[in-house]
């Protein structure tokens, strides 16, 4: 039972990945209609993925492990994390709130934007591998005794944070931007950008002088020459 749980909590996890290219290629596509509820809209929009925000945060301290850990068995830690993510990032992409208005639609330089949304992806899948996929997923518990490297090379030569690079590049370049689109690129992005320094303070403490080297070593978090 428990494999089961944790292999369909994984198969909740790409489902709800693969939600967002749906999101984008048909319910997003399209500006919302002009509605006097465009701001009520938007607010919720915000509200709902700021829930699933905290749980992203909150669920990955070591208190809330912890506590989880108490209650069921450690083996299970991470995938009821995923389940309960997947679900929550579920609910953001099928509940979001369509909003009037485009933003820009890029004919000319639409390959080239393209092409970055490509990149965004091989270098999410090319980091996501470093870290461990099925770890991700939820299949497998991080393993204590491994010893981990921090090295500036591959993606994590780019940055240090090269999945939420991706991430970036894929929600911001795309050829035709509407309003809808842009809040959730908005949104999600300045989440990122918020979790960065809570994130590496848990490293430091997780890994001590080895993450600080690393720091020194590659300087730039999440933009290249930039931050």
């Amino acid at each position: 039972m428990a494999k089961l749980f944790r292999f369909s909590g994984a198969l909740l996890f790409l489902l709800s990945l693969l939600s967002l290219p749906v999101m984008y290629l048909s319910r997003w596509r399209e500006p919302g209609p002009e509605t006097g509820a465009a701001l009520g809209d938007a607010v919720f929009n915000v509200a709902l993925f700021t829930l699933f925000a905290l749980h992203h945060s909150v669920m990955a301290r070591t208190g809330a492990k912890a506590w989880i850990t108490r209650h069921v068995s450690a083996n299970l830690e991470r995938s009821i994390y995923v389940w309960i993510a997947s679900g929550l990032f579920l609910a953001v992409c099928w509940l979001w709130r369509p909003l009037p208005g485009m933003i820009w639609q890029a004919r000319g330089p639409g390959l080239a934007l393209y092409l970055v949304q490509l990149f965004g992806i091989v270098l999410t899948i090319a980091a996501a591998r470093i870290v461990g996929v099925w770890e991700l997923a939820g299949v497998t518990q991080p393993d204590p005794t491994r010893a981990i490297e921090f090295k500036a090379d591959g993606p994590f030569g780019i940055v240090r944070h090269p999945i939420y690079l991706g991430w970036i590049m894929i929600v911001f370049a795309t050829p035709a931007m509407n309003t809808t689109q842009l809040l959730f690129a908005v949104t999600s992005s300045a989440y990122l950008v918020v979790a960065i320094p809570f994130e590496e303070r848990s490293l430091v403490e997780a890994f001590g002088k080895k993450y600080v080297a690393y720091q020194r070593e590659m300087r730039w978090r999440l933009i290249p020459f930039i931050w």
